[in-house]
């Protein structure tokens, strides 16, 4: 008498005898900080953002408004930049942090244009 053949395992499903690896602290830890920074930085940047888009708002006849808060929302875009190396453990005086200057120059160009 033949024995019955077990049925084909599913590939979709755990096999108990030979679970798949638990992710390491490390990798959690990775993770975790990449998450932080995308959070932190999207935040600061619509902050910066919304600085930007409001000087749009102020009268021509007060230029150094406009330009103050077009300063200001570079500021905060540079922190934005500084913050996400620092959340990485990077040193945040790198070139990169320029790129956070971009909000205040393009808010310059449109507010003064």
């Amino acid at each position: 008498m033949t024995l019955p053949q077990p049925p084909p395992r599913r590939r979709h499903l755990i096999d108990p005898a030979n679970p798949p690896q638990r992710p390491t602290s490390r990798e959690t830890t990775r993770v975790q900080q990449w998450v932080v920074s995308v959070l932190v930085v999207t935040t600061i940047l619509h902050l910066s953002a919304g600085l930007m888009i409001s000087t749009l708002f102020i009268g021509d006849d007060q230029p150094a408004a406009r330009i103050g808060l077009n300063i200001i929302a570079a500021v905060f875009g540079v922190l934005a930049v500084a913050a996400g190396f620092a959340i990485h453990r990077r040193s945040p005086l790198t070139p990169w942090v320029l790129l956070g200057t971009l909000p205040g120059v393009v808010g310059l160009v449109i507010a003064l244009a």
